[in-house]
């Protein structure tokens, strides 16, 4: 995996740059982002994410005058991808990473994504002939290495890897509450992507940074086995000293959080085994608070009629319950139930009959339709 994995595994993800105005995403604050970058480069890293999406363009435009143009092109990585499934046809889609290379003013990329792969999204990218297309981009010099991200179950990646061996890394999320999940299966799938020799990037390693706003009794553990240390440190190291990890995404919007990274990579160390003991148990703190003994058994959508998320949404209930942010769980069910949401469900109660568990879904649909929709 040699070359594919930077000196640093720190990464700038720039989803979330300062803005001038919080109701205009294309509004970057660029004077402090430029001292984000600068910070950031500084300290020796070198991995920049974006998307031809993110901020509606402007965080490639932002990453193109004030990375681009102003440190020699060897000195960082940049990786961008490609949203084909949200494109209206496949002109469009392969237009992407023109665009994408002009506002990034670079003549080639580190690192191209097919942006958010899985589901019926990956229908779009086989019918666009993106992996193919990919590789002869890859080919004529325009990208180094080509990849895919998913929020997807650890079998989607094992049919994705095994229809697609050319893959050169995949970008996974990753973090501790998601790692022994039923739903989100994180350790599966770096299980899955170990055994392809896939490299990884990580992002969410923070869950959408969830896991730097714990319950007080989770963060009290954490607080006692090392005092000082944040609560986002936990959650980076956590995924730092992971195996074949290419890079651990820090979407970054203030210049205080680069600063705050930065340091804590420089003093990255593995867990003791007094942290581990003590992680572990913050984390069964938090799943105790999930009230869904729900186990992604999938069983209730089997011969649902109307192809409701069960089991998604039932996690995403139970996110809400751990964390008590109901504005970013909602934003989540948005999209992760837009291919069957609670309120399709149409109470037959065929569900409840297959559920192992005994869960009353179609009560945990109501309230599911009523706090996200």
């Amino acid at each position: 995996m040699g070359s594919l994995i930077p000196a640093s595994k720190m990464g700038f993800g720039c989803m979330r740059l300062p803005l001038l105005d919080e109701n205009d995403q294309a509004s970057i604050d660029i004077e402090q982002f430029k001292q984000m970058v600068d910070a950031f480069m500084e300290a020796g890293n070198t991995y920049f994410d974006t998307a031809f999406v993110y901020h509606d363009g402007a965080s490639e435009t932002a990453l193109g005058e004030e990375l681009v143009a102003r440190y020699p092109r060897e000195s960082f990585t940049l990786a961008t991808k490609c949203l084909a499934w949200a494109m209206p046809d496949e002109a469009s889609a392969k237009r992407c990473l023109d665009v994408s290379l002009a506002r990034l003013g670079t003549d080639y990329v580190d690192y191209y994504l097919l942006h958010n792969v899985g589901g019926k999204r990956t229908a779009k990218f086989d019918e666009y002939g993106m992996w193919e297309w990919a590789q002869q981009q890859k080919a004529a010099g325009r990208i180094r290495y080509v990849g895919f991200s998913m929020h997807d179950d650890a079998a989607c990646l094992e049919r994705l890897l095994t229809a697609h061996p050319e893959m050169d890394f995949v970008q996974l999320q990753v973090n501790y509450l998601d790692w022994g999940d039923p739903h989100n299966e994180a350790a599966k799938l770096m299980e899955v992507a170990a055994r392809h020799g896939k490299p990884i990037v990580i992002m969410d390693p923070a869950r959408g940074g969830r896991l730097c706003n714990l319950p007080e009794q989770a963060a009290r553990i954490l607080e006692v086995a090392n005092p000082g240390a944040s609560q986002a440190q936990w959650a980076y190291r956590f995924c730092w000293n992971l195996p074949d990890v290419v890079s651990v995404l820090s979407g970054m919007s203030t210049i205080e959080q680069v600063r705050e990274n930065v340091a804590s990579y420089a003093a990255n160390i593995p867990f003791t085994p007094v942290e581990e003991a003590a992680l572990a148990e913050a984390v069964g703190i938090m799943r105790s608070l999930a009230g869904i003994p729900c186990t992604a058994c999938n069983y209730c959508m089997k011969g649902c009629p109307s192809n409701v998320q069960i089991s998604q949404i039932m996690e995403l209930l139970n996110l809400e319950a751990m964390t008590d942010d109901h504005a970013f769980v909602k934003g989540l069910y948005s999209w992760q139930a837009a291919e069957g949401k609670a309120s399709s469900c149409i109470r037959c109660g065929k569900c409840e009959t297959m559920c192992p568990q005994q869960i009353g879904i179609i009560d945990e649909l109501a309230r599911a339709a009523e706090l996200y929709e």
